[in-house]
């Protein structure tokens, strides 16, 4: 089965695509609030999630998935702390429906001022 690749303009290296479709299943990439000149957008975790669950959901559209068809996240935060924060983002964005998510605490992201990433899978008409 042949993939099919939904760049978005934000690929550094050659081997990276925002999402990625084979069959029904969409995937993308960890995700984070970067504009497209690398700079960081949002000033706190609640921020920073509810653009990066936009440009998720962008991504997904190219895909022919909907937010809706999320089946799994990976939340990366730089403080657990802001757990909550990101939550109640993440609520906002999915719009009642449920996924299967794992929060993890890292020590830091790729860029400095970056405290959320986010990559997801979803499947197509779920």
């Amino acid at each position: 089965m042949a993939k099919k690749l939904f760049p978005d303009g934000t690929e550094v290296v050659p081997f990276y695509v925002r999402a990625i479709r084979s069959g029904p299943l969409v995937f993308v990439s960890g995700t984070t609030s970067l504009d497209s000149k690398g700079r960081v957008q949002g000033k706190d975790a609640g921020e920073q999630t509810t653009i990066t669950m936009r440009k998720i959901e962008a991504a997904l559209k190219k895909a022919g998935c909907k937010l809706s068809d999320l089946t799994q996240m990976t939340i990366f935060v730089t403080d657990i702390r802001d757990m909550g924060a990101v939550s109640k983002a993440l609520g906002k964005a999915l719009k009642g429906s449920v996924v299967t998510s794992t929060l993890v605490a890292v020590s830091a992201l790729a860029v400095p001022g970056l405290v959320v990433e986010i990559e997801s899978m979803g499947v197509v008409g779920s």
